[in-house]
């Protein structure tokens, strides 16, 4: 029979104990951290920002743009002093909006293309419109990931912003980050939307050149017709090319036959179909090239600036929109009445479009 003596005298917890090591350092140093707080709470003055900006300052730059992303009253009126100054500079630059369902390779095929422009003495801009979640309202904002190249380019700058519901997939505020960018001297400016829909009007809204990426495999002409989208589209390019080469020539022609179902685009220019590979880099010069075409083709015939012109009415319009919508909002005491006509449409009181009038006549 075992004696349980033997383990009377055993001392268990040493041999779990751990002996205390050397005091790791911090992971970060709060020198650092401590400066770059206080830099971050540094307000500076939007003649401040404009001259960083004019002077090519990305920092700057990058603050001004979360100063006009904002929804604070406070820096929605500094937002619009900054974009008031550097308008005057702004305008010098062809705005390409690129646009495709997802997985197209929208993001591939803007790095291909930023890397050729910024090799042949272009500064590029790119502005990538991320999805926010309804749930959440959170975005991943991860396109610089994608763009590992050009990220780091010198001559290139890009700035996610959450689409923050705004329809089309574009943000609210692309419209002034475009001014601000073209002030800081980028001469082409990307907006990549977040995909393909009958909204997608707000992209076609802001940009001279309107891209639209297409997959082969994605159904015949007719699915092509049924998009909106295909009307607003100064080119189609079938992407992803190098997978399938029949396919995506196939595809090529089908949509050039769906194009012949549409009337001529009040601009004159006749809309082509070209394949391409972001990955391979097929097509990418090509691209350009044709862009490069309807700037001058547009210019010419007096198109070009009098869609400026529309863009700016646009705006203006929208923002008297939105001006409303904040102003309802922004009522004292709204939610509180938002609330108790909500409790009477679900009771059934009140029906949503008598409460709604009775909100408003308020």
């Amino acid at each position: 029979m075992e004696d349980k003596r033997l383990y009377t005298n055993f001392d268990y917890e040493s041999a779990l104990s751990v002996q205390g090591g050397v005091k790791q350092p911090e992971q970060v140093n709060n020198t650092y951290l401590e400066r770059m707080k206080a830099r971050r709470q540094q307000e500076l003055t939007p003649n401040q920002l404009v001259d960083g900006i004019l002077h090519g300052d990305r920092t700057l730059l990058s603050r001004a743009i979360t100063l006009v992303e904002s929804s604070l009253p406070a820096h929605h009126r500094a937002a619009q002093e900054v974009i008031e100054q550097c308008l005057p500079y702004s305008g010098k630059s062809v705005r390409l909006g690129i646009t495709g369902v997802p997985g197209a390779g929208k993001s591939t095929l803007i790095e291909a293309l930023g890397k050729y422009l910024t090799g042949h003495n272009h500064r590029v801009a790119v502005l990538a419109i991320d999805p926010s979640s309804q749930r959440s309202r959170g975005s991943i904002l991860g396109d610089k990931t994608r763009m590992e190249e050009l990220s780091v380019d010198p001559n290139a700058f890009i700035r996610p912003s959450p689409s923050a519901g705004s329809l089309g997939g574009v943000a609210r505020k692309t419209r002034e980050i475009i001014t601000l960018c073209e002030a800081a001297g980028f001469d082409v400016v990307i907006v990549e939307t977040v995909g393909v829909g009958q909204s997608e009007t707000a992209a076609h809204s802001m940009v001279d050149f309107f891209l639209l990426l297409q997959l082969a495999n994605t159904g015949d002409e007719l699915q092509g017709i049924k998009r909106g989208i295909m009307e607003m589209a100064d080119m189609i390019a079938i992407n992803k090319c190098e997978l399938d080469p029949i396919r995506a020539d196939l595809a090529a022609t089908q949509f050039r036959n769906a194009l012949h179902l549409f009337p001529m685009p009040e601009s004159g220019w006749t809309v082509e179909v070209m394949r391409c590979s972001a990955y391979t880099k097929e097509g990418v010069k090509e691209l350009w090239d044709k862009v490069m075409e309807y700037v001058t083709f547009t210019k010419s015939n007096g198109y070009f600036y009098h869609k400026r012109q529309e863009q700016n009415l646009r705006i203006l319009k929208e923002t008297i929109e939105n001006g409303l919508l904040d102003r309802f909002y922004g009522q004292p005491g709204m939610e509180q009445r938002i609330e108790e006509a909500s409790k009477r449409i679900l009771d059934n009181a009140i029906s949503p479009y008598a409460a709604a009038d009775q909100l408003l006549e308020l």
